[in-house]
């Protein structure tokens, strides 16, 4: 996320205007320069003075401001703003949008506008599945309107079902991803992501201390970029992210089966699971009962997912990852060679699992590229920039 992106944040009457308040903090700490605008009803629900002190800037309520030079907030606000986004948007300001109705400052900024716009949809789950609000949607979309989220869940009113806003981490991640350089636009991208779990009993298990992190960020990344991305993720207590098939695959064996199912017609394959190399010969049906004896545990090896994927015909575009305590870079281009991988990503285990930041290098045909410690999504961005270069 480039850090002088600007956006109005346009806020409409709805019991969901609290989370509104939440997601200026995140813009704000993300770099984001926001702009706070609210309609007449939005004042019920949560105060200016709470947005000003959360945005570092006076918050617009009216069309008459004596603050604006020229008299014509409606006009000023958005000519600076890369995108107008409404959280929440009631089903009156839907209809509102659609009918090109101006009666007060917000939709008029958003007439006026000459910049993208994004609305947040919050309200009742009959009021989301009355006819006339699907009309309305379906007219936003047509008219290139960004429409995010609804969420299904609990409701306000004590009911269950889709009309639910989306909460603010959810909503930052989808504007960060608007902004996003469409690097990889129709193309399909199958990750790989997290530890495997090889089960000895039913209560014990060979793992590793992969968080699923770096898996996770690469996979927002790609869909930032405009993918259509797989994840197929061992074990990981990471939520999901919006927009992503996500398929669970606990044991080495469930990866590869998941992961072969769905390579076919891929463009990318990124292998950053951090799959076991063995797994018990024999999974015990019932717990192993303590002793004072020592335990011999046979192990047999497990499929090498990414080598398989690479030696495929009409293989994927083929990325590895090579987790390495020494020798980081002699071992991950031998591996590269070896598994015949048009790049790799070298990175040291003791500074990247369980970490939000990660230092890597990439290694391929052309030489050694070394990425600076950052946040794991500023990686995940970076690496993909240089795929798409090698496309």
């Amino acid at each position: 996320m480039q850090k002088n992106k600007s956006i109005v944040l346009g806020i409409t009457g709805g019991i969901a205007a609290y989370k509104a308040a939440e997601l200026v903090r995140l813009l704000v700490k993300a770099n984001i320069d926001v702009q706070v605008v609210m309609t007449e009803a939005a004042c019920q629900f949560i105060t200016p003075v709470t947005m000003q002190a959360l945005s570092g800037k006076p918050v617009f309520t009216g069309m008459w401001n004596a603050s604006i030079s020229n008299g014509m907030p409606h006009i000023e606000l958005s000519r600076a703003a890369d995108a107008i986004v409404i959280v929440p948007a009631s089903a009156d300001f839907i209809a509102k949008l659609v009918h090109g109705r101006a009666d007060d400052l917000l939709s008029t900024l958003c007439l006026a506008r000459d910049c993208p716009l994004l609305v947040a949809p919050a309200m009742n789950r009959q009021m989301w599945e009355n006819p006339a609000t699907q009309r309305n949607i379906a007219q936003l979309n047509a008219d290139g309107i960004s429409i995010l989220g609804p969420d299904s869940g609990e409701q306000a009113c004590g009911e269950t079902g889709l009309g639910r806003m989306l909460e603010a981490e959810d909503l930052l991640y989808l504007i960060q991803a608007y902004f996003q350089p469409k690097l990889l636009k129709g193309k399909k991208i199958l990750i790989t992501a997290g530890a495997t779990l090889e089960m000895i009993d039913p209560v014990r298990a060979i793992t590793n201390l992969s968080s699923g992190k770096m898996g996770y960020a690469i996979a927002q990344a790609a869909y930032e970029m405009g993918a259509e991305v797989t994840l197929v993720s061992g074990a990981s207590a990471l939520k999901p992210p919006l927009g992503i098939n996500t398929i669970s695959a606990t044991s080495a064996d469930a990866m590869y089966q998941s992961v072969m199912q769905h390579v076919a017609k891929q463009d990318i394959f990124i292998g950053v699971a951090a799959v076991a190399d063995y797994s018990p010969t024999i999974t015990q049906a019932q717990k192993i009962k303590k002793s004072e004896s020592s335990l011999t545990i046979e192990l047999k090896p497990n499929k090498d997912i990414l080598a398989q994927v690479a030696s495929l015909p009409n293989a994927p575009f083929c990325v590895g990852f090579a987790a390495e305590t020494e020798n980081m870079l002699e071992y991950a281009e031998q591996k590269r060679l070896r598994k015949i991988l048009p790049l790799i990503v070298a990175n040291d285990t003791n500074a990247a699992m369980g970490s939000d930041q990660n230092s890597v290098t990439l290694l391929d045909k052309n030489g050694v590229h070394p990425l600076q410690r950052a946040p794991k999504i500023d990686i995940a961005r970076l690496l993909l920039q240089h795929v798409s270069k090698m496309l």
